[in-house]
C-alpha cells in the first residue's frame, strides 16, 4: 500500500497545479483609479489566490474609471457578458448608485454576483493637523460656520460619501443642500486632497482610509460608522454611536461577473475563492487593512444586493435623489 503513495501524491500535485492554473491569466477590473476601495479589493483578491495556491500567475488588474462603476457594469454587461476570466469589484457604493438608476438602464440581475469578500465600515477623516478633535466638533463648526467646511467625496450628488456627508449635516441640524463638498472620481482621489488641504474632511471607508495611513498620510480619524467598536488598526477609534450620533454605515465588498458566465466558470471561481478564504491566515489579512472577513455567495448573496438596494432606493428617496 505504500508503494501506492508515490502516485496519490503524484496525482494530487497535479490536480493542484492544474487547478492553479485554472486561473492564471485572469484579471480583476477595479472601475474607479488607483489607490480606492475597488483597487484594494482587487489587490486583496490577488493575494489570497496566490497565497493560497489558486492561481501560479498573479491575477492582473485593470483600472476602469466612470461614472464610479457605470462604465465597468455596461462593459460587462454590453461588452463581455461571457468573459469567464474577468471579475469586476463592487461594493455596497455600486448597490447604491444602481439604486438610483446612476448605471443607465441596467438592473442589478444584469450581472452574476460571485461573492463577497469583505465587510468594511465608514469612518469620517480630518487632517491630522486639523482644529477637529472629535466628531462633536466638526459637527458644532458644521453647525455654526458651515461654509467653513469643505467635504471631499468620493463621487457627485447621491454617491456613497456624499450620503454619508449628507447624514452627518442632518447629525448637525443643516440641510444636505447646505453643505459644501467636492466630487473626486473615487475615494483614493478624494483622500488625496484632504492629504494636500483641499477640502477639510473625507466620509470614506476604513479600509482606503487605512491604506493610506500605512502610506503615511497624515489623516486623524474622528469616528467609524459601526454598530460596536470595530478591533485591530480602529480599536482605539471611537464610533459615532459612542459619541452620541447613531450613524452606521456597513460597506460590502466583492466580485461580480458578466450575465453570460457559465455555471462551470462561475463554480470555478467560487470554488477558488472559498479555498483561499478558509486559510487560517485570511481573516488576518482582511483585518490588516481595517476589514472583517466575509463569505457570502449564491442565492444568499443575490438576495442581500435586492435588500440592499431596496434599503437604498428608499434613503435616497429621503434626499430626493431617486430618478423617475
Amino acid at each position: 500500500m505504500k508503494r501506492g503513495w508515490p502516485l496519490l501524491l503524484l496525482l494530487v500535485g497535479c490536480c493542484r497545479v492544474g487547478a492553479a492554473a485554472g486561473l492564471d491569466g485572469a484579471r480583476c477590473v477595479a472601475p474607479a483609479k488607483p489607490g480606492g476601495g475597488f483597487d484594494l479589493t482587487c489587490q486583496l483578491t490577488r493575494d489570497l489566490l496566490q497565497r493560497a495556491g489558486q492561481t501560479r500567475q498573479p491575477l492582473g488588474i485593470v483600472y476602469q474609471p466612470g461614472g464610479i462603476g457605470a462604465l465597468a457594469f455596461k462593459a460587462t454587461v454590453a461588452q463581455r457578458p461571457p468573459d469567464g476570466r474577468t471579475v469586476t469589484a463592487f461594493s455596497s457604493g455600486s448597490l447604491l448608485n444602481l439604486a438610483q438608476g446612476r448605471f443607465g438602464p441596467y438592473q442589478p440581475q444584469d450581472v452574476r454576483w460571485l461573492a463577497v469578500l469583505g465587510m468594511d465600515h465608514g469612518v469620517v477623516a480630518v487632517r491630522r493637523d486639523a482644529p477637529y478633535k472629535t466628531l462633536a466638533q466638526l459637527l458644532d463648526a458644521l453647525r455654526t460656520q458651515p461654509g467653513t467646511v469643505v467635504f471631499g467625496a468620493g463621487g457627485s450628488i447621491g454617491s456613497q460619501d456624499w450620503m454619508k456627508t449628507a447624514l452627518l449635516a442632518r447629525a448637525a441640524g443643516l440641510s444636505h443642500k447646505a453643505m459644501r463638498f467636492v466630487a473626486f472620481e473615487g475615494g483614493g482621489e478624494a483622500l488625496t486632497a484632504l492629504t494636500g488641504d483641499h477640502v477639510q474632511v473625507v466620509a470614506g471607508d476604513a479600509a482606503e482610509v487605512g491604506r493610506h495611513l500605512e502610506q503615511g498620510a497624515a489623516i486623524r480619524v474622528l469616528a467609524v460608522l459601526s454598530r460596536e467598536r470595530l478591533t485591530g488598526r480602529w480599536a482605539n477609534v471611537p464610533t459615532a454611536r459612542e459619541q452620541g450620533i447613531d450613524l452606521q454605515w456597513p460597506i460590502v465588498r466583492g466580485l461580480y461577473m458578466g450575465p453570460g458566465v457559465s455555471e462551470r466558470e462561475l463554480r470555478d471561481w467560487t470554488d477558488a475563492l472559498g479555498k483561499a478564504m478558509e486559510r487560517p491566515l485570511a481573516a488576518r489579512e482582511w483585518n490588516a487593512v481595517g476589514m472583517e472577513r466575509a463569505w457570502i455567495t449564491g442565492p444568499e448573496l443575490d438576495r442581500l444586493v435586492q435588500a440592499q438596494v431596496a434599503q437604498y432606493k428608499a434613503l435616497a428617496a429621503e434626499f430626493g435623489l431617486v430618478r423617475p
